[in-house]
């Protein structure tokens, strides 16, 4: 039976909005439930090879409710955060006001979040030294256009980086996690958000996204330097690393 919120044609963009309208009140905690944690590892993975310094301009796509806008300014960065979603943007706000109550003077901060597309995205050419997104790329109508203005925006030795669900390389520990995902993780759908597609959809998403190999091959195509895939847990999830020369 196929996902009522993965369309890939002209209805993409709006299946995946109502999407995260009806998973934003308790996208954190499903995070946590369905990767026991570990998302928050393979964030902080992410930021490390980021490597953002104190006042380095950055950038982070499908923001959703912050956590890499926030773990970028923690480690001094300017932080612009875009989402096409207000539901999930209105969460991130919401953290940040209580952040910014926390944060202590030597950190960067999160100038705004900003709601917009990806994949048309709303800065001039070369204003960014890291452009970050986090399981988003697999939700774009065309992740080839997104990755596109990832390098459009990034500055000569500027950081590519792309966070999502990988496909593993070994067929035996895919098969097992791709059962995961159809058999188990729909279960917090339901029980989260009380409609187990919501989370049926991250399957039916991946099986059409070409993933760690198809994004480092575009990036390659692109003229990234530099381009490494880093896998994590066997390749479960990945990050996808380049540089614009």
């Amino acid at each position: 039976m196929s996902n009522r919120y993965y369309d890939p044609g002209e209805q993409r963009g709006a299946r995946v909005n109502d999407l995260f309208a009806a998973i934003a009140p308790r996208y954190d905690l499903i995070n946590d439930l369905q990767s026991f944690g570990l998302h928050r590892w393979w964030k902080r993975r992410l930021v490390r090879l980021a490597n953002p310094g104190p006042g380095t301009p950055a950038l982070d796509l499908c923001c959703g409710t912050g956590d890499v806008a926030f773990a970028l300014a923690a480690h001094g960065a300017v932080v612009t955060g875009l989402d096409f979603s207000a539901p999930m943007l209105a969460v991130a706000r919401r953290r940040g006001d209580a952040k910014a109550q926390e944060s202590s003077p030597s950190a960067g901060r999160v100038s705004e979040f900003l709601q917009g597309d990806a994949q048309k995205i709303p800065f001039p050419d070369a204003s960014f030294e890291i452009v970050t997104v986090s399981y988003g790329l697999r939700n774009l109508a065309s992740w080839e256009a997104g990755l596109r203005e990832m390098w459009r925006v990034a500055r000569p030795g500027g950081r590519l980086l792309v966070l999502d669900f990988g496909k593993p390389d070994n067929v035996l520990w895919r098969s097992l996690y791709f059962a995961y995902l159809r058999l188990f993780v729909p279960f917090f759908g339901r029980i989260c958000c009380g409609d187990s597609q919501t989370h049926a959809y991250i399957l039916e998403s991946l099986k059409h996204y070409p993933a760690q190999h198809g994004v480092a091959a575009k990036m390659r195509e692109l003229g990234c330097r530099d381009v490494r895939i880093v896998p994590l847990l066997g390749g479960v999830m990945t990050i996808n690393y380049g540089v614009r020369p």
